[in-house]
């Protein structure tokens, strides 16, 4: 088990550098001279050489480079250039936007996918299984920022039950919580379509199995092999989609936290492309994608803890 962690580690490392090699590069090829953008196009050209040199333009691009990654390193995420505040502090303050809302949408998906995934294999052979498929077939389909207007327009404008969008912070925790209910439904609804036709397909495999035939031959019904003996080693795949959505919804909820203006990372990186913040882009893609790998590399180490056959691979 040790020699596949440190394999794993490696491998995470150079994830890590080879990501920081491309977001570097795609940001700083970018159309467009970010100091040109702040000061406009009336700008003296002392002025512009002078802001340039100020943000470390006129440097070559490896030294660039390597100047950013030695500062993330140590810590130092750098200076926004429109707030003028330590992109640090601003990752730390939407995260705890993001990150609630990726795990309560998480949670929502495993709580609806769980039972749809279960139902839809006791009845494959039946209507009940049919139209179950069809209603992940739907949920696959709609886009989630329609869904999450569709969410609004019931739930917010008609009923008024929760907000419409917004988020007042933790200072109130119920408030919060109500603020985030919306977007998590909008986010979770697809993500739980996926995972309950990835349960369906590996639980109907595991039913197929000798062992589960043989606790069907003392006495279990189906429904009862399938809680008791199929359900556990049929997740073992759906780990790792669990591990694949969980970095999709902290990475990936840009459209839906513009929907709710919730601050979250995914608008602070939206605002910051548009604001031609390249730093603040660079720093907080960086950590998106450090979070991703991470959770990959936790999502492998429990894979391997299930499956044996893995860390003698």
């Amino acid at each position: 088990m040790l020699r596949y962690v440190l394999r794993q580690t490696t491998v995470m490392g150079l994830s890590l550098l080879v990501a920081s090699a491309l977001i570097f590069s795609v940001v700083e090829l970018v159309p467009g001279d970010p100091a040109s953008f702040m000061l406009g196009t009336g700008a003296q050209p002392e002025t512009l050489a002078a802001l340039r040199q100020q943000m470390g333009l006129d440097q070559p691009l490896p030294l660039r480079y390597a100047g950013w990654l030695g500062a993330m390193l140590h810590g130092d995420f750098g200076t926004s250039f429109t707030y003028k505040t330590p992109i640090g502090g601003m990752i730390l303050d939407r995260l705890q936007v993001s990150l609630p809302l990726a795990v309560l949408a998480l949670c929502l998906a495993v709580a609806i996918a769980l039972p749809v995934g279960l139902y839809a294999a006791a009845r494959r052979a039946r209507a009940g299984g049919g139209l179950a498929m069809g209603a992940t077939h739907v949920g696959i389909a709609l886009p989630n920022f329609w869904l999450a207007m569709l969410l609004v327009l019931v739930f917010a404008v008609r009923l008024r039950w929760l907000p419409a969008g917004g988020f007042p912070g933790w200072s109130d925790p119920g408030a919060a919580l109500k603020s985030l209910i919306l977007p998590a439904v909008a986010l979770a609804l697809p993500q739980a379509a996926i995972l309950a036709r990835v349960l369906r397909s590996a639980l109907i495999e595991t039913m197929g199995q000798d062992y589960i035939r043989t606790a069907r031959a003392k006495g279990l019904t189906e429904g009862q092999a399938l809680r008791r003996h199929g359900l556990r080693n049929a997740l073992i795949p759906v780990l790792t989609i669990l591990g694949m959505q969980f970095s999709f919804l902290l990475a990936g909820a840009i459209i839906i936290e513009n929907v709710f203006f919730l601050p979250g990372l995914g608008r602070m990186i939206f605002q910051a492309i548009t604001q031609r913040d390249l730093i603040v882009v660079q720093s907080a893609v960086l950590v998106l994608v450090a979070a991703v790998i991470a959770v990959t590399f936790l999502v492998d180490l429990a894979y391997a803890a299930v499956d044996p056959r893995l860390r003698r691979g």
